[in-house]
């Protein structure tokens, strides 16, 4: 057992990306067939990430979808996938408790708890006890010939939501806009911030003329649509109200 952190890895992103939102918006206003434009298209690539751009700008957003990032995500609680899986235009690939015996399962520690020395024993006194117990509630469903993913089906109702665990997620670039608007904002939990502005750096690295201005809503608004109450300051609340 042991503390962990968010660990991600791009696994694969849509070939030719840029190529495709720009032939994939053409197609909204022109006659023209995409798979011809596609494969005839003269503008260079600084034009085409130019018109990305505007796109982006414009909020018409429907091109975005033909491109997805696929990410290997670990280091993370169950706690967290519980909140990451709400996103539903998204396909995920999650590491299981009923195939995967928990037999020294990695936790996650909130950082209140982490700085607080008290806090913190409690914490892996009480991590290290459901491992105990878990490990026990295997041992005697064997009595009864339970064994394998049927015990461990059952035993992991034990488990804490700090439990470990590992998630392949898919998304397209619109969702992922969706995503980071939502969860890189100062009121999101820690732990799926943290996880968000990792995707997203890694998303403006390889996409940035989709993802450069890709954030918490206020980054695009450029003021708080939260309101005063929970407005953390690094914008003014929304002049409108």
């Amino acid at each position: 057992m042991a503390k962990v952190d968010p660990n991600v890895k791009l696994l694969e992103m849509t070939q030719d990306a840029i190529s495709l939102i720009y032939v994939a918006c053409r197609q909204c206003y022109s006659d023209k067939f995409a798979g011809d434009v596609f494969l005839n298209e003269s503008a260079t690539l600084e034009k085409k990430e130019e018109f990305v751009k505007k796109i982006v700008s414009s909020g018409h957003l429907s091109p975005l979808e033909h491109v997805k990032f696929t990410f290997a995500i670990e280091g993370v609680s169950r706690a967290l996938t519980h909140q990451l899986v709400r996103h539903r235009l998204a396909s995920y690939s999650q590491q299981s408790q009923r195939y995967v015996k928990e037999k020294d399962f990695d936790y996650i520690i909130p950082p209140s708890i982490e700085k607080n020395p008290e806090a913190k024993e409690e914490f892996e006194r009480l991590m290290q006890a459901i491992q105990q117990s878990y490990t026990k509630l295997v041992s005697v469903l064997a009595k009864d010939n339970i064994n394998g993913e049927a015990a461990n089906q059952d035993a992991r109702f034990a488990l804490p939501q700090a439990a470990e665990t590992k998630i392949v997620v898919t998304m397209n670039c619109r969702e992922l806009l969706h995503f980071f608007e939502h969860r890189c904002c100062a009121r999101a939990q820690w732990e799926i911030r943290k996880l968000a502005n990792i995707m997203l750096s890694i998303c403006k690295e390889k996409l940035p003329s989709v993802f450069s201005q890709g954030g918490a809503k206020c980054e695009i608004l450029e003021y708080c649509p939260e309101g005063e109450k929970f407005n953390c300051g690094k914008y003014p609340v929304n002049p409108k109200k």
